[in-house]
């Protein structure tokens, strides 16, 4: 195998060229990212005593506290065409892939800084397998997704479908902030606890747990969040995208951001090590 020659200079120099060399990079990976994956996924709920289960612990706990302030009147969330939990639970499933894909891929390359001095190898490789351990998660949340369609006797339209295609641009843009989060978390360890404190916030301003009203104010037609959040679930309940020029507009700027992030990724990659 032909030896990988790192240089401070390398991808300026390559200039376009350096598209096929970061794609080619990523796939002679892709074994180093399963190692990575299956570790993180083992370590993370090692000698825990709910183990996976605490995937699942958290949106129920969400969902319960605002079924109870709902109810108690603290909160006055309108009616939804779906049971509320199940409204819930499809808001939570998809908000939880970007909101826990974002922190995980935050602290990505700081909790493998012992490895990166010792080894070179393409560092984004740590956030791409950050976003596997997430996908795996998500994929746990939908699974008891359908088991609540059978406790509700929910009928998901067949639109449910294409779910998978309309969650891929909040996974795009998911690892497009993660690449460039990552990097100023190595520079500024603040970052992730700031990221983490964020993302719960966002949270409340986006329509995870409440629907979005028809007159929707200006903070939600400038918030990219929005609509790829609630494409996934239109989906699921309608068959149909609501705002599907929303949802395009939004989906377009988050492959947009990921090949932008990506580049500065890699212009900078070779100084991370530095910083560690």
């Amino acid at each position: 195998m032909k030896p990988i020659i790192y240089e401070p200079t390398k991808y300026l120099k390559l200039g376009i060229k350096i598209w096929p060399e970061m794609f080619s990079e990523l796939i002679q990976s892709r074994e180093l990212m399963w190692r990575l994956f299956m570790r993180d996924v083992f370590a993370k709920y090692k000698q825990s005593l709910f183990g996976y289960f605490w995937v699942l612990l958290l949106p129920f706990i969400t969902i319960g506290t605002f079924i109870f302030l709902n109810r108690t009147g603290v909160l006055n969330i309108s009616s939804t065409d779906v049971p509320y939990p199940l409204f819930a639970l499809m808001g939570l499933t998809v908000w939880q892939l970007f909101s826990v894909g974002v922190v995980s891929g935050t602290n990505s390359i700081v909790s493998a800084g012992s490895m990166i001095v010792k080894i070179n190898f393409p560092l984004e490789v740590l956030v791409f397998s950050s976003m596997a351990q997430t996908l795996f998660e998500f994929l746990i949340k939908f699974c008891l997704l359908i088991i609540f369609f059978f406790v509700f006797k929910f009928v998901p339209s067949w639109g449910i479908l294409f779910f998978p295609l309309a969650v891929i641009p909040i996974l795009i843009l998911t690892v497009a902030l993660s690449l460039i989060l990552s990097l100023v978390n190595g520079v500024v360890r603040d970052t992730a606890n700031a990221v983490a404190l964020l993302a719960t916030f966002l949270m409340f301003l986006n329509p995870v747990l409440y629907p979005l009203s028809p007159d929707k104010s200006i903070l939600f037609r400038l918030n990219p969040l929005a609509p790829l959040i609630n494409a996934p679930r239109d989906l699921i309940v309608y068959g149909y995208i609501q705002e599907p020029v929303d949802f395009f507009i939004a989906s377009a700027l988050s492959v947009l951001l990921f090949f932008v992030m990506w580049r500065v990724f890699h212009l900078v990659e070779t100084k991370i090590p530095e910083r560690l």
